[in-house]
């Protein structure tokens, strides 16, 4: 029989060993080399160089003041890099990177890559090169879909999920940096959803290298599945210093599909302006959470058709929550234009369920605003909550190019140390509601004021349009000490 002390020994270098075991699993979580990767999925990247027919005079030149000693220098030299033909065309190339996602020849790209481009050369992994035709474009997201035709089956990637992407997880970026043809990158995943300047922008951010020339090359994770478009870096120099970004592979392939089957994208439109519901909005308003997206106008659309309005701040659209303006918008252009959806809206202190008819986006881009329609009364001039405002007359109408029916208090005068001017009211802005009802007189915002007070709120809600633009500002009433008379 074995003693005690030694099963205690066995199952102590059992422990041990099974330590070491885990410890070189974890290890091996870190690839010690991406060349398999590398080498399966480098054939179906492509290297794209764009040409474009451009006037000889309408590249970059020096800023010279004129009657500088140097005008006539950089005169002589633009003259010799001319060669004496004036402004003859000539061509000019660029490059960026792609890569084929379908065995006939469909190949991602950048928008911006080829928006200019007068002839398209795809070059492969195997130095084969190809003319490409574009399908269609969608500058919202800056993506452009390609076609090849080629004899013979071509290499592909498939794309990931980009929502299953965690920070951390390593990818690999290739592409042909700043033209030095075919290259690899590798990095982690260092954030998720960025924002850069674009309605539909969800970026993942990466520190592998991404350079000039990258522009258009896949993401990779490591299953060699496509889980972004790289598209931007953020440097001060023009290089790469870790900070690049990737559009998501979810976003992509959306337009992707779009674009080959219409040749363009067509997004859900629901009409109506919006802006992000703050704390201080949401007290006005008396909501229990600050969250949705508040209402500012409603034009002439489907929105307005279901009976939508300004001030409903939306709370839920086709079954999902909405937290804020961002999240609605990317939601309502992801939906199917011609889709009945569900919208919850929050109004006069309840909800209340609409059914809008999504439009198409891209039909209704230049929508005029819906007026605001109003009695005109006499002019006259009040300072409240450290606005000096006065009621709309024709000379005003006149003076900021409103419509003949437009109603509302003008901002003759703000003080500058007010809550209303750190806020970013300024003189010429046209108050057309408090507490979500139309103004046409300034005793009709008085009456809000007292309204508002006697109802225990602490701020009211105007909504102030600038330009034509509308938005909502809370103020506090604190500020407003004294009656307004």
């Amino acid at each position: 029989m074995t003693p005690p002390a030694a099963i205690r020994a066995i199952w102590l270098t059992a422990l041990a060993m099974a330590l070491v075991i885990a410890q070189a699993i974890s290890a091996s979580a870190r690839p010690e080399s991406f060349a398999d990767l590398a080498q399966k999925v480098s054939p179906a990247v492509v290297n794209i160089t764009t040409s474009t027919v451009v006037a000889q005079g309408t590249g970059p030149s020096p800023i010279v003041p004129e009657g500088s000693p140097f005008e006539d220098f950089f005169r002589d030299f633009q003259d010799r890099n001319n060669n004496g033909e004036g402004d003859r065309p000539r061509r000019t190339s660029a490059l960026g990177s792609g890569f084929v996602i379908s065995e006939d020849g469909y190949i991602v790209t950048n928008n911006h890559v080829i928006e200019t481009a007068d002839e398209i050369i795809i070059e492969f992994f195997s130095g084969k090169e190809l003319t490409a035709s574009v399908i269609g474009t969608d500058p919202k997201t800056d993506i452009a879909l390609l076609k090849v035709d080629a004899d013979e089956p071509l290499p592909f990637v498939s794309f990931a999920d980009s929502d299953t992407a965690r920070v951390g997880d390593w990818v690999i970026a290739m592409g042909n940096p700043l033209g030095q043809g075919f290259s690899v990158s590798a990095g982690i995943v260092s954030a998720r959803n960025r924002e850069l300047s674009g309605t539909y922008d969800d970026y993942i951010q990466t520190d592998a290298a991404i350079n000039r020339g990258n522009s258009g090359g896949p993401l990779f994770n490591l299953d060699g599945q496509v889980v972004g478009v790289n598209t931007a870096i953020l440097s001060p120099n023009g290089g790469s210093i870790g900070i690049g970004f990737s559009m998501a592979s979810n976003v992509v392939t959306r337009v992707v599909d779009q674009l080959q089957e219409f040749g363009e994208t067509r997004r859900g439109w629901l009409g109506v302006r919006i802006q992000d519901v703050t704390d201080d909005v949401a007290e006005a308003m008396g909501l229990e959470k600050v969250a949705g997206a508040l209402v500012t106008d409603v034009p002439e659309g489907p929105a307005a058709e279901a009976g939508m309005e300004s001030g409903d701040v939306i709370m839920q659209f086709d079954g999902y929550d909405v937290e804020d303006t961002r999240g609605l918008v990317r939601r309502v252009g992801n939906t199917s234009v011609g889709k009945t959806v569900r919208v919850v809206v929050f109004r006069d202190g309840k909800t209340q369920t609409l059914r809008v008819t999504l439009g198409r986006r891209e039909a209704a881009e230049g929508v005029v605003p819906a007026a605001q329609p109003g009695e005109s009364e006499a002019p006259s001039e009040v300072e409240i909550l450290g606005l000096t405002l006065s009621q709309l007359d024709d000379e005003l109408r006149s003076q900021l190019e409103l419509d003949d029916n437009a109603s509302g208090l003008v901002v003759a005068d703000i003080d500058s140390l007010s809550e209303a001017y750190e806020k970013g009211m300024r003189a010429g802005d046209v108050i057309t509601e408090a507490g979500q009802q139309k103004l046409s007189s300034i005793s009709d915002l008085e009456d809000r004021i007292t309204d508002a007070r006697e109802a225990g709120r602490k701020s009211i809600l105007l909504l102030v349009r600038r330009a034509g633009e509308p938005r909502f500002v809370a103020l506090s009433l604190d500020a407003e000490e004294e009656d307004p008379q």
